[in-house]
């Protein structure tokens, strides 16, 4: 199964969608290298990047879900690092 690494930008805007946005980042953890999040107070958001590795349709999904959740938007970069 080919994999690409990727990193995928998530700005949080509602604070009522991380619980969800944990559970489904928990769903695809065996996929996660890294993450780091950054609470921003003075705009009342959240910034989280995400470094994966991971077949390109599970990084999809995962930005998909993720974009799903009310409050939450996803960009996701691809780097050209494919195994």
């Amino acid at each position: 199964m080919q994999t690409r690494v990727a990193i995928m930008g998530i700005i949080v805007d509602n604070p009522d969608a991380v619980e969800g946005l944990n559970a489904t980042l928990h769903d695809y953890a065996a996929y996660i290298i890294g993450r780091m999040g950054i609470p921003y107070k003075e705009r009342n958001v959240s910034i989280i990047s995400v470094a994966l590795d991971a077949p390109e349709d599970e990084i999809s999904a995962l930005a998909g879900k993720l974009g799903n959740l009310d409050g939450v938007s996803v960009k996701t970069a691809y780097s050209g690092v494919v195994s």
